[in-house]
């Protein structure tokens, strides 16, 4: 089946035409849609047309179907879902909870589907993947009106990813993934760890946005609420400045002075105290909810690293084992020095520890063949 995966941000348009579980056939990134730029499209429409383009000039044919990312589903949509009238509502419906992401998932949406009229298209979810997490884990301990009326709960992020890297870990250890308690860690300029419990997500550490959990390249992760009251009253701070400041001008950046981690390594390695603090909260931070979630699974088969940081930073994956050397783990200093692509790196007499590239537009691709057929 010939899927054309679509992840449309507010000014770029990332598309792949792949078969599902075979090759790729393009890969393509559109940037600077709707900006005063040269050769820049005027919207995601001018967008999906050069996408169009690409498939005609490589004499591809029309794809089977069109899958689109969407980052949230809010309560229901917690399942791939076919694109109708209906679908596009819902959607639009919890634009409130992702104000940022989901208008430019569904521009990319209604492009998409007035160039490809004559497919089936579906919407896979960021979010779907934290559907089955209980209420104990789903639930903040605020008024319950705020739940009822507002939908405030933890939702979780990188749902796709994290569903990728459980499956593609339980076929490299050769268990099925019932068998399993696992750890996946996602570790990019954003960064977000699951418990997934014998195939189940049951808990994460994103919550009712992707702000909340590990320290990450610009975002804060956890911070007492009281920060926000502290700098508003006392501080004359305007709530949008603090809610930008916590978004944008945090985590690596606001200790280091840099998002990029490669950056912080290097000054770090140097003796750069501000690098060195910030390596040193970040993996505080990232120890401990592995840590927590491997009690509340009752132990811990495996931990699997993914995306820039997780594939790509030794030093991490080397601290993060050293952190949970209690819980058994242990990380092979060869194994994870040589890492290149998918490894096993655990030294064979605790946990698996795994280094699995995501594939989250595979991912997106199954899920929209097992749900057109």
């Amino acid at each position: 089946m010939r899927v054309l995966v679509l992840n449309a941000g507010s000014s770029s348009l990332k598309a792949q035409y792949l078969e599902v579980g075979g090759e790729v056939a393009f890969d393509l990134t559109i940037e600077r849609i709707g900006e005063d730029a040269p050769d820049a499209p005027a919207d995601h429409a001018a967008a999906v047309e050069q996408v169009l383009a690409v498939v005609d000039e490589r004499g591809l044919p029309v794809p089977d179907a069109v899958g689109h990312r969407v980052v949230h589903g809010g309560p229901d949509l917690t399942a791939p879902t076919v694109v109708d009238d209906e679908a596009l509502a819902a959607i639009e419906a919890v634009v409130p909870l992702a104000p940022l992401h989901n208008p430019a998932n569904l521009a990319g949406i209604r492009a998409a589907r007035a160039a490809f009229a004559d497919v089936p298209h579906v919407a896979v979810f960021d979010t779907a993947f934290h559907a089955t997490l209980p209420p104990a884990a789903h639930r903040y301990a605020v008024p319950t009106a705020w739940f009822s009326d507002h939908g405030v709960r933890r939702y979780g992020f990188h749902g796709i990813s994290h569903a990728y890297v459980a499956r593609r870990a339980a076929e490299v250890l050769g268990r099925p993934q019932e068998e399993l308690r696992l750890v996946t860690a996602h570790l990019g300029n954003g960064q977000s760890v699951c418990a997934v419990d014998r195939g189940r997500s049951v808990d994460t550490s994103m919550g009712f946005g992707p702000l909340e959990g590990l320290v990450m390249g610009t975002r804060s992760g956890d911070v007492d609420p009281t920060v926000v009251f502290h700098l508003v009253r006392e501080e004359g701070m305007a709530l949008d400045e603090v809610e930008t400041a916590l978004n944008r001008r945090s985590g690596l950046l606001g200790l280091a002075g840099s998002n990029d981690l490669r950056d912080v390594e290097s000054r770090a390695a140097d003796g750069d105290e501000g690098a060195r603090l910030a390596l040193d909260v970040m993996v505080h931070r990232l120890v401990g909810y592995v840590a927590a979630y491997a009690t509340r699974m009752g132990g811990l088969d495996g931990l699997v690293f993914t995306a820039g940081i997780g594939e790509h930073s030794a030093l991490v994956r080397r601290r993060v084992g050293d952190g949970l050397a209690l819980l058994g783990v242990r990380v092979d200093p060869a194994a994870n020095d040589a890492v290149d692509g998918e490894a096993r790196i655990d030294a064979g007499d605790g946990p698996a520890v795994l280094v699995v590239p995501t594939d989250e537009e595979g991912e997106i691709a199954r899920q929209v063949a097992e749900t057109v057929g």
